[in-house]
């Protein structure tokens, strides 16, 4: 029982180690292959291009008209209806009617409706009042996203235009107040807005307020209620309460200021982040879904490695130390970064418009309004008289809160399906299923020696499985190029003499989705098939489908995958491709089809 008690928390340990070495292999891969402006692929940590790098804006002007030239780096977009373009002379506004090009329109997840969309470049002209003062200033407003997922505030650009010459001059004017908003990208040093000093004491209290409130969060009150239990139970002297008070808050705090310099370090290079940042990270949030069901299989009483591994709920009487104080202090910080309590968005916007030294005060006061419940309560033992007892009903209490962490968990799984899609949610599903496992299997008494060098290896493999997890969302190529199967538009093609590959797969299928990561969607593959002009189709049979239903049936089949590479010839037969793919095996079926349209031009 010993031994079990010693392989578990060096088997936490170990995931742990193994987690994180995973992402920085991942982020060091990202470096050497992609450079420091783009983004990866899978679930590897984005890195976004400065505002001003991803969208280019020229300024031509004639006696008649203005032209507004963007150049838009790839992967990113600006919104046509968010432009504005405003000109005045003296302080005296010019009417200017823009004329914007057609854009492409989609589904836009930031602002949930449809919107037109311009990629790659775009251009804005304007017909210039008559007459129309020689000089005169122009201010463009604009706004974009990456299709990774980072969306930028509001960009603003200003000109100084000379008709005389034809010159054109961007300027920067005096900052005010009113045009700074939140979260906008500026240098770290940047001059605060006027007026700020006086809000700053107000914007502390807000800033308290919000962090003490978190506590209530989901994400945060389990960990905190253990350990005010404890302490309610421990007998320690007040001093000795008191410095475990200010260690938790130490922690806290250091970790909110950690947070706080990341953030400020992100904005300086010109990205425009905000509370909770991280989580646009897949790696960061499925080192959250462990932790969190982790946390939750602890308290439920269903994995036993001693609650001092989580730094929750850690006896005070287990000796005079402060550093399990210190660090349950940065869990409950690292655990409360899904969560957003009221009044801290005011505070963070502020936050993020002032000085550095500004910033870091109002973080602070963050994280010590977090810690603060806990401080008084070490200030004033008294305090916990009120709690009930120590009893029985303790531990149930204590497996009633791993609850609201499985609901985080599961919050956190639909956040990484938005991102990087299902595909991911199921592998890390299979990570948890491998980390319960480990811990299961640790717990196992076995006496002989060779019982537990054997356990030892398979609760290593398990948890390096896991922590390998995330990488296993990295696609090996894209998917892009695959168009919806329709009867029409395959009879549209044919006709045409043009080749085809139709995919008939559904998302139940095992089948279907191996063949489709190893062999259908590699890169060689899609490089082949863009290089022979060979057109994709695919047939979703996830649900039923009678078109679907009716091509199976015409080629014998009751079921999928199907594949059917249609040569380059008018009226000829498909070739009907094994239900097991390889991709070499699909290689040669694009050579053959492309020696026929050769054979055919």
């Amino acid at each position: 029982m010993r031994q079990t008690r010693q392989l578990l928390p060096n088997a936490f340990r170990m995931f742990c180690i193994c987690l994180l070495g995973v992402g920085l292999a991942a982020q060091a891969q990202f470096d050497a292959v992609s450079g420091s402006a783009t983004e990866t692929g899978g679930w590897g940590v984005q890195e976004f291009l400065p505002v001003e790098e991803a969208y280019q804006v020229e300024v031509d002007v004639t006696d008649t008209e203005l032209l507004l030239l963007w150049n838009i780096a790839p992967g990113y977009y600006l919104y046509k209806e968010r432009f504005q373009l405003q000109a005045s002379s003296e302080g005296q506004p010019l009417a200017l009617a823009p004329v914007y090009r057609e854009g492409k329109v989609k589904y836009d997840d930031y602002f949930e409706k449809e919107l037109e969309v311009f990629y790659t470049s775009t251009d804005i002209t304007a017909a210039l009042p008559q007459p129309v003062p020689a000089t005169f200033e122009l201010t463009v407003t604009s706004q974009g996203c990456a299709d990774a997922g980072l969306c930028y505030p509001p960009q603003k650009a200003h000109f100084r235009i000379d008709l005389a010459d034809g010159s054109v001059t961007s300027f920067t004017p005096v900052a005010t107040q009113a045009d700074t908003t939140p979260g906008s990208a500026g240098g770290a040093g940047a001059a605060a807005p006027a007026g700020s000093d006086a809000f700053l004491p107000y914007i502390l209290l807000l800033a308290i307020a919000g962090g003490a409130i978190l506590n209530l969060m989901p994400c945060v009150f389990p960990v905190l209620s253990i350990k005010a239990l404890s302490l309610a139970s421990a007998g320690e002297s007040p001093q000795h309460l008191r410095l475990h008070g200010w260690a938790f808050t130490a922690g806290v705090v250091m970790a909110f200021l950690a947070v706080a310099a990341a953030m400020l370090a992100t904005r300086a290079g010109g990205q425009a982040v905000g509370w909770g940042f991280q989580l646009q990270s897949p790696l960061f949030i499925s080192f959250l879904v462990y932790l969190f069901f982790i946390m939750g299989l602890s308290l439920s009483g269903m994995i036993n490695f001693g609650t001092r591994l989580m730094g929750v709920g850690q006896s005070l009487t287990q000796g005079s130390g402060l550093r399990p104080s210190f660090f349950t202090g940065v869990l409950a910080a690292v655990v409360a970064s899904p969560c957003t309590a009221p009044l801290m968005g005011t505070a963070i916007g502020f936050a993020m418009t002032q000085t550095t030294a500004v910033a870091l005060g109002v973080f602070a006061a963050l994280g010590f309004g977090m810690a603060l419940p806990f401080l008084l309560l070490s200030y004033a033992p008294r305090l916990a008289t009120y709690l009930p007892a120590p009893g029985p009903w303790m531990e149930t209490m204590k497996q009633a809160l791993a609850f609201p962490l499985y609901l985080t968990a599961v919050w956190l799984l639909w956040v990484l399906g938005r991102q990087v899609g299902s595909d991911a949610v199921a592998f890390l599903s299979i990570g948890a299923v491998l980390v319960t496992f480990a811990f299961w299997l640790a717990n196992q008494s076995l006496s002989s020696t060779i019982g537990r060098l054997l356990r030892g290896t398979a609760v290593t493999a398990s948890l390096l499985g896991a922590a390998a997890i995330p990488l296993l969302g990295q696609s090996a190529g894209e998917e892009d190029h695959w168009e919806p199967y329709t009867p029409e538009r395959l009879a549209e093609l044919t006709a045409a003499g043009e080749p085809v590959l139709v995919n008939l797969t559904a998302d139940w299928c095992i089948t279907c989705l191996a063949n489709e990561k190893i062999a259908l969607n590699t890169e060689r593959v899609n490089q082949a098939l863009a290089l022979n002009d060979i057109y994709t189709l695919k047939g979703d049979w996830t649900n039923y489908n009678s078109d679907i239903t009716e091509l199976l049936n015409r080629y014998g089949r009751n079921g999928v995958p199907l594949y059917l590479l249609f040569p380059a010839r008018k009226g000829a037969e498909a070739e009907i491709l094994p239900q097991l793919l390889t991709e070499a095996l699909v290689l040669d079926a694009i050579e053959r089809a492309a020696l026929t349209q050769t054979a055919q031009n």
